[in-house]
């Protein structure tokens, strides 16, 4: 069954998706990339560095223990369709969970998450790169996303489990509150926000990699107020 006849049932996992790497092509020169996902079955093993069976190219700015799930919204979906000019199919934008009912405004940076047997949390927005541009041909397609807001998300993996398809649970709200796309706007939009990086810093729950941007962003503001 299309995950998109639920999309209106509330907070759902509707696929599991996981691929192996393969060499494409961008603006002419080889390319290889984990970005092709397509559904796995719907109960699969989630390790502390994602799933069995699912690869990434590139491993300095993919995959990981704060990347070892990406996450991506069915509500999304049909305005990219429209964009794109074609249906898409699940894990069209190289998710490894597609789910229904959750937002970027929904979710917080250290929410957890418990996902058939595994628990999750939340560690930082996705930033979308060329590899969707060449997935879609379409050079401006990872602008077009960030602008929208519509990045996703990543999970890291708390307790390894079985995870399954259907309904999960929130587990944990974290207290700071700060949702993805506010940590979007901080780090892609307001980008001198001195405020709201200190308060991004302040996010244990954040990931390494955002968190170095972070505190390279704020300490180079300092320097120029000086």
């Amino acid at each position: 069954m299309d995950g998109r006849s639920r999309a209106n049932e509330g907070d759902r996992l509707v696929s599991i998706n996981t691929g192996k790497a393969k060499v494409s092509s961008f603006k002419g020169k080889e390319a290889r990339s984990g970005i092709w996902k397509a559904p796995a079955g719907e109960v699969l093993a989630l390790a502390p560095e994602g799933f069995e069976g699912d690869e990434q190219a590139d491993l300095v700015n993919h995959g990981g223990p704060d990347k070892a799930v990406c996450v991506y919204s069915l509500i999304h979906y049909p305005h990219w369709e429209s964009v794109l000019g074609r249906r898409l199919p699940i894990g069209a934008f190289g998710e490894n969970f597609t789910v229904a009912g959750l937002s970027e405004d929904d979710v917080h940076i250290g929410d957890v998450y418990r996902i058939g047997d595994a628990v999750v949390q939340v560690s930082q927005p996705r930033q979308p790169c060329w590899k969707l541009a060449m997935k879609w041909g379409m050079d401006e397609l990872p602008a077009l996303v960030t602008e929208r807001g519509a990045t996703g998300f990543y999970f890291r993996v708390i307790e390894p489990g079985v995870v399954r398809t259907g309904e999960f649970e929130l587990v944990e709200r974290h207290p700071a509150g700060i949702s993805v796309t506010e940590a979007n706007r901080i780090m892609h939009k307001d980008r001198a926000d001195k405020s709201g990086i200190r308060k991004m810093l302040g996010l244990g729950a954040l990931s390494d990699s955002w968190r170095g941007t972070f505190a390279k962003r704020l300490a180079r503001l300092e320097g120029e107020a000086e």
